[in-house]
């Protein structure tokens, strides 16, 4: 990761990484209601399931974890807030675009490169998303919003920067825009084992194969070949995992 790690991340003071990781650790350990003591059985498998012709594939574990899942979000204060205003300003996604509002060209300019991918295979549309998002400067929330913790929508992203977490959300919105369901989609929030840092990605399942797009990575990588890497949770818009060591 070399120069992209340093430009994008650099050295965190370490009572800001203290404080953050804390952030993280905490939305990791509340279980929130609803969730399940045991990651449920695959619904597929039970002896009264109806037949079915659908092919299913089966999900590699992120990061050699167990997962339990749970569809109870009421935890997760930041990202339900992020859904919620994203879900206000889709409508400005389409312009018009002014001197007078420059955040509205940012989104207008976005939709047109997302438009320029529709007919691209879906691993292009992959790199692509990533290698545009990931040309954003890296900027702290304590920096960029006077808090210690702040999640981006994608208009904000595009138009102030972000941290981790928002290069994820941005590339997550990208790809359902390109028509990738949610259910392949994750934000994974995790702690980076080499930099001792809490840490967030996007992660795309292909083929029920996990691929990582990173704002500390250039390209699109396998799940299988990162090691240093210890999820907390992952996350979509219906779902929630919680990460535990096998």
């Amino acid at each position: 990761m070399g120069k992209t790690t340093s430009r994008r991340i650099g050295r965190r003071p370490a009572r800001l990484r203290r404080a953050t990781l804390a952030l993280a650790v905490a939305a990791f350990v509340w279980p929130g209601p609803g969730l399940p003591a045991r990651a449920a059985p695959a619904a597929a498998g039970g002896s009264n399931s109806a037949p079915s012709t659908v092919k299913t594939v089966a999900y590699v574990p992120l990061f050699n974890t167990r997962e339990v899942k749970s569809s109870t979000l009421t935890a997760f204060k930041q990202w339900l807030s992020v859904m919620d205003r994203y879900s206000r300003e889709r409508k400005l996604e389409n312009g018009p675009c002014t001197d007078a509002d420059p955040p509205i060209c940012h989104l207008v300019a976005w939709r047109k490169f997302l438009t320029t991918l529709k007919d691209k295979d879906r691993m292009t549309q992959l790199q692509e998303v990533n290698r545009y998002m990931n040309d954003h400067p890296y900027i702290l929330d304590i920096v960029n919003w006077g808090v210690p913790d702040y999640w981006e929508t994608p208009k904000e992203f595009l138009d102030r920067n972000g941290d981790c977490e928002d290069y994820a959300i941005a590339k997550f919105y990208s790809m359902l825009a390109l028509g990738m369901d949610d259910d392949h989609l994750r934000i994974v929030v995790l702690q980076d084992l080499n930099l001792q840092i809490p840490h967030a990605i996007l992660v795309a399942y292909l083929d029920g194969k996990p691929f990582v797009l990173d704002n500390q990575i250039p390209q699109v990588v396998s799940a299988a070949i990162i090691h240093h890497y210890r999820p907390f949770y992952s996350i979509n818009e219906h779902n929630w995992w919680l990460h535990r060591p096998r």
